[in-house]
């Protein structure tokens, strides 16, 4: 049995549905789908959980927003006016979305959470319509009649252990199961949201708990690539990574798939093939829990700009018992996360996403620093680029590290800072963002030997 996920550029429009129909009822062994939102019909469009933000924020600020409720439902009637659905469901999407939207806005994040919600559960309610009009016994199932149960954390949920085992329920179900991702239900009862792109979690939580064989996500892609296609020309497709590496090349930049997605997947030991709608003859690439290691140490390099750096010095740093957690006590203070803590004997650096402080925090936080820790010195970099290479094999190969160091030195490429975690499947460079792209041409013109984009 297979769950198989997809993504909102795959259900943006009804000649994009038709794609999805094909794809499903190929393949009997498919069992649940789980759609996104509709997304972007092309660059220039609005995906329809923008819209929904703006919607519920105007409805907050000003009790309506007329232009945007219409344009959320125009998207709805464009789909099933382009696949002759009845004007039936398109009542009912409406009727959902004001019901929504003239509810209880006394809590304006939990209220926001379920109306950017409501674009997944709608988008449901329309594909099992299509389904069923084409003559497919298929039935759109809610997260709540389901029993998926997540943390009250709105944009955060985290899913609760209880709801694996309701969801397996959903085997005795005749037909296929139409599933909304991206959100579930707090104990209360309320909508509460995944991060953004939650829908791959959605569709991996599906399948640990329905003890799927294999969990298919289509995207717009034909696989994962080695290298972001907008900085090397042609990189060479990955037909195959673990879960590891993925989750890493996923949290550096790798937008493919949801770098939370894979856990539940990955805890259940399903594997997770990734395809493209547009090309579901394309071999794809398969995420699983080991692989052979054949094709050289490293699998794939990704970046993400938007970080900075807290550089913090003291001598005999190492020899006080406690700097280093009072030191991210301080961030805590702050409400500050950190993504990683590379340190010395006499000094420790904290990397985090710069868009979480403005200047003035900025200041707060190094006076307390300087204060609270007794530092020598304190300074802050921005505009840093995190540079992650990846490879499961990189920890049987001796010498992987001075060839990463020799080709960003060739490159001019000026190392900030350098970390490796101890499982050894990926090492991490910090550049100034100015040279991320030549950074990452020169780590692919090494470990790859592509065509770089001058």
């Amino acid at each position: 049995m297979k769950v198989v996920k997809f993504g909102g550029s795959s259900l943006a429009s009804g000649a994009q549905l038709e794609k999805v129909f094909h794809i499903v009822t190929a393949d009997p062994s498919r069992k649940a789908v789980v759609v996104s939102a509709p997304g972007k019909r092309h660059s220039e469009d609005t995906k329809v959980t923008d819209l929904l933000i703006a919607c519920a924020e105007q409805y907050i600020s000003s009790g309506d927003a007329p232009e945007l409720c219409e344009a959320v439902i125009e998207r709805y009637a464009e789909i099933a006016q382009e696949l002759h659905l009845d004007q039936h469901i398109i009542e009912r999407i409406r009727d959902d979305l004001f019901t929504l939207l003239n509810g209880d806005k006394s809590n304006p994040v939990q209220y926001i959470d379920a109306i950017k919600a409501s674009g997944e559960d709608n988008n449901a309610k329309l594909i099992a319509a299509y389904f069923q009009h084409k003559g497919i016994q298929a039935e759109y199932v809610n997260p709540k009649d389901a029993g998926l149960f997540v943390t009250n954390e709105p944009g955060n949920a985290q899913v609760l252990p209880e709801s694996y085992e309701n969801l397996y329920r959903l085997r005795e179900r005749d037909g296929l199961i139409i599933f909304p991702g991206f959100f579930g239900f707090s104990k209360a009862g309320d909508v509460i949201t995944f991060s953004r792109s939650g829908s791959d979690i959605t569709g991996s939580i599906l399948a640990n708990g329905l003890q799927a064989d294999l969990y298919e996500n289509f995207t717009d892609v034909d696989a994962v690539y080695s290298v972001n296609p907008s900085i090397v020309k042609n990189p060479k497709e990955i037909s195959e990574l673990t879960y590891r590496e993925m989750r890493e090349l996923s949290y550096a930049g790798f937008s493919v798939f949801h770098d939370e997605a894979l856990i539940p997947a990955f805890r259940a030991g399903i594997p997770v093939q990734i395809k493209n709608t547009n090309n579901p003859a394309a071999q794809g690439t398969r995420v699983v829990s080991k692989r052979d290691n054949t094709n050289g140490p490293v699998v794939g390099i990704a970046s993400d700009t938007g970080f900075c750096s807290i550089y913090i010095s003291k001598y005999l740093m190492n020899r006080e018992i406690g700097f280093g957690r009072k030191a991210l006590q301080i961030l805590e203070d702050y409400s500050l996360t950190y993504e990683h803590v590379p340190s010395g004997i006499d000094d420790i650096t904290i990397i985090l996403r710069q868009d979480q402080m403005d200047g003035s925090m900025e200041r707060q936080l190094i006076r307390r620093i300087e204060e609270d820790l007794q530092a020598d010195e304190v300074i802050v970099e921005h505009n840093l680029a995190l540079i992650m290479v990846v490879g499961e094999a990189m920890r049987h190969n001796v010498g992987t590290t001075a060839r990463a160091s020799k080709a960003l030195s060739e490159a001019q490429v000026n190392i900030e800072m350098i970390n490796q975690g101890s499982s050894e499947v990926s090492m991490m460079f910090g550049v100034k963002e100015a040279q991320e792209e030549r950074a990452v041409q020169a780590l692919y013109q090494e470990f790859f030997a592509g065509v770089l984009i001058s």
